[in-house]
């Protein structure tokens, strides 16, 4: 090596030892580079920040730190208050203030640059995120040494923003499945709908119900789904309907439903209302093409006509029911064909229409409607009403269902095929001042029982040759409300006026009804 080459190889390394020794003494003197705060990004759907979204929203983030770990985020929707979250996306339901709105989202990333202590506050870039948070392990609502927390480093002094505007969707609404009216019924009627909201169905608040005009509607609260509509107001054109909410008296709305028409055709309109005052259209029923005619109660008796076949027992009963009181009756009292015109939502609507009228009579052929007759006529009696049934019985009986709403202790199992035209049906010897019973015609499939030792006595036996045993086919119960006959009156008037006369009896001396 030459003198030159030497020297300048001396040169190199003398500066390389100087740079060893300056980056050195920057190590010792302690002079680190300072830590850098994380950075947020958000991740935005293709055109969220044009296309109006609805208010539940999935909104998705991340956050990248130069010198360290992210453990966590701020968010807000207004910038003032921040909530905190250790994921990277989180489903939001947005409030509706308006048909239409815009909310600006704020989050920033948090690094894992703690100071190793829980802080009561955490106060960077201007902004006050309150205290540490921490995972509250015994509930208290306060921080517990030992309680796991998150050590907040350097929040991002820019947070990601971005403006979403909402877009209500007018809530929706139609009728359930079930729902329906009759061509004719009495002023009771019960309504049943689904109402939904793609902004969430808790964003539904009102519901608006109207009878015949949508501009006189009332409200109700929009959790409702059914309700029962009822009055007993018949002395007045303009009558106000309780609302039965779910259709339980007990449950009665704060708001009565005003519109009603006696002996006139009516509908029944509804809509859903949301949080912004958005509101569906009003849906009807019936639809435009159908008919609904309430009729107004015309006395205290409904005679409940429960024959499957059109036979000629409407017309007996008819008669007979006309002439009760010298005639007095006639055109007060009202006949409900069960079979032919039943009502939707039976068990409701069946009971609340019963309890306008003190007394029923009702009749059926070998085919009753037993289940409304056992959800039914125990509560009827319960809220004073009084029933005498003229009711044949089914081949095959449910005792329990029965004895819901008879006093009965049992029943024959087997049962008289036929009894011959002119038999006598007679009263118990306690009752000798009842008219006595002869059959016109034969009637089939009858079934003897006992009434209850407890709560029932005998009211009229079968006298015949063809009854062998137990020939009980009539009962009163002890409260003298329920008058129960295990044979058609319509077939058992061969003695003249006879039925005629066990009628007034019945409502007129043991109901006490007063025309």
């Amino acid at each position: 090596m030459n003198k030159t080459n030497n020297i300048s190889y001396l040169i190199a390394a003398a500066l390389f030892s100087a740079l060893i020794i300056f980056a050195c003494s920057e190590t010792l003197t302690d002079n680190k580079i300072a830590n850098e705060p994380p950075d947020t990004k958000l991740f935005i759907f293709p055109d969220s920040s044009i296309s109006k979204q609805q208010s539940r929203l999935r909104i998705h983030w991340w956050g990248d730190d130069p010198d360290g770990l992210v453990i966590g985020y701020y968010y807000s929707w207004d910038g003032i208050n921040w909530s905190f979250t250790d994921k990277n996306e989180i489903l939001f339901t947005l409030q509706i203030g308006a048909s239409d709105t815009s909310y600006i989202f704020h989050v920033a990333a948090v690094d894992n640059s703690g100071n190793g202590k829980y802080d009561q506050s955490v106060f960077q870039n201007g902004l006050n995120f309150g205290t540490e948070p921490f995972i509250d392990a015994n509930s208290n609502g306060l921080y517990d040494s030992g309680e796991k927390y998150f050590d907040i480093g350097l929040i991002d002094p820019t947070p990601a923003m971005q403006e979403f505007p909402i877009k209500n969707s007018p809530p929706s609404i139609k009728w359930n499945d079930l729902s329906a009216v009759p061509d004719t019924s009495y002023p009771v009627m019960t309504f049943a709908w689904s109402a939904s909201d793609i902004d969430g169905d808790e964003s539904i608040i009102s519901i608006n119900i109207a009878l015949n005009d949508t501009t006189n509607f009332v409200t109700i609260d929009g959790s409702i789904r059914l309700i029962t509509i009822r009055t007993k107001q018949f002395d007045t054109d303009n009558p106000l309907m309780d609302i039965y909410i779910n259709g339980q008296p007990n449950f009665t709305a704060d708001v009565k439903l005003p519109g009603l028409l006696f002996n006139s055709n009516n509908k029944f309109f509804i809509r859903s209302v949301d949080v912004s005052g958005a509101a569906s259209k009003f849906i009807s029923l019936p639809a435009d093409d159908k008919n609904w005619f309430v009729k107004k109660p015309r006395g205290k008796i409904l005679v409940i006509d429960d024959y499957v076949t059109a036979d000629q027992s409407a017309q007996f009963y008819r008669e007979k029911f006309d002439s009760l009181q010298g005639s007095a009756l006639k055109n007060n009292y009202d006949v409900w064909d069960l079979k032919r015109n039943p009502s939707p939502y039976a068990a409701t609507t069946f009971l609340e229409t019963i309890k306008l009228y003190n007394a029923l009579f009702w009749y059926s052929d070998n085919s009753p409607t037993l289940d409304l007759a056992s959800t039914s006529i125990q509560t009827y009696l319960n809220s004073g009403g009084k029933v005498f049934f003229s009711m044949l019985l089914p081949r095959t009986i449910d005792l329990e269902q029965m004895q819901s709403f008879l006093p009965v202790d049992s029943f024959d199992q087997l049962f008289i095929t036929s009894v011959v035209a002119g038999a006598d049906i007679v009263p118990d010897s306690a009752l000798s001042h009842y008219p006595s019973l002869k059959t016109t015609d034969p009637v089939f499939i009858v079934r003897t029982f006992y009434p209850s030792q407890t709560s029932a006595s005998t009211l009229y036996y079968i006298n015949s040759s063809q009854v062998t045993g137990n020939n009980i086919v009539g009962l009163r119960n002890n409260d003298n409300n329920l008058y129960f006959l295990a044979m058609p009156l319509n077939k058992s008037n061969a003695m003249g006026g006879t039925v005629v006369e066990l009628l007034n009896r019945i409502f007129f001396e043991e109901f006490n009804i007063n025309l």
